[in-house]
């Protein structure tokens, strides 16, 4: 029989999910940060939320396929190195407690938050591709498994900052996102044993209502609106980060 806690389960992977699937981030950051609030200790919300991933990237990542809006090549690099960084994330935080490098972290996402809104009102300038990603790869998959969220906020940011188009960057960083999170749920599946149930149900409902619709969203804002709202969206995520790490 479903409760209350459920549908609240639902709505969070929904929000998370139209997030992530517009801006290329947070759905990790949201849902974890939610999840703990509810009382889910964070190596558990962390197991959940990428179980719910697993369904809810696949769905993302083909809904941005289908509206053409990932780049392959680029895809199978980040996704090959975010997964070997995914696993070591996954028995890190499992084991260790990581919380001293959230702040080095906020720090260095802000700057990159402030580098893409410089690019949104600076004259356009034509975009141009993105080679040597396997160590922001890995870092990405390292810090989206042992935080419980980073994929999005690390890679799309540098990969903007760096000159790429900002659908294709989203796009093909959810695609990417599936693979290193089933490595991230392997990794946890191994360390913890099975620690998914209802949360994971309820946030895998919610992001598949969500993923198609983001995806759409992505494919018709305007890139100049869209980097503004990347940039943006990365400031205010990191000094959450920044200030909640402090405290």
């Amino acid at each position: 029989m479903l409760d209350d806690a459920f549908y609240w389960f639902v709505l969070i992977g929904f929000v998370a999910q139209m997030i992530d699937g517009t801006l290329g981030m947070a759905y990790g950051l949201f849902s974890t940060t939610a999840l703990i609030f509810l009382g889910a200790p964070p190596a558990v919300a962390s197991a959940n939320v990428h179980a719910a991933e697993l369904v809810t990237t696949a769905v993302s990542g083909a809904s941005h396929a289908k509206l053409r809006n990932v780049d392959w090549r680029l895809f199978r690099r980040l996704a090959a190195a975010g997964s070997a960084g995914a696993l070591a994330g996954a028995f890190a935080i499992s084991f260790i407690h990581l919380e001293h490098a959230r702040p080095l972290i906020a720090v260095y996402l802000f700057i990159m938050g402030l580098i893409i809104i410089r690019k949104a009102v600076a004259p356009p300038r034509p975009f141009k591709p993105v080679g040597k990603v396997r160590l922001l790869g890995m870092a990405g998959g390292f810090l989206d498994a042992a935080g419980g969220g980073g994929w999005g906020p690390v890679v799309v940011s540098n990969l903007i900052a760096r000159g790429g188009a900002p659908a294709q960057m989203i796009g093909t960083v959810n695609l990417a996102e599936f693979v290193v999170t089933l490595a991230a749920s392997l990794g946890f599946l191994a360390a913890l044993g099975p620690n998914f149930g209802r949360a994971a149900l309820g946030l895998l409902i919610g992001g598949m209502i969500a993923a198609p619709l983001a995806a759409m969203l992505v494919k018709r804002a305007p890139r100049r609106f869209l980097l503004a709202l990347v940039g943006a969206a990365i400031c205010l995520t990191s000094l959450w980060s920044f200030v909640s790490a402090l405290r």
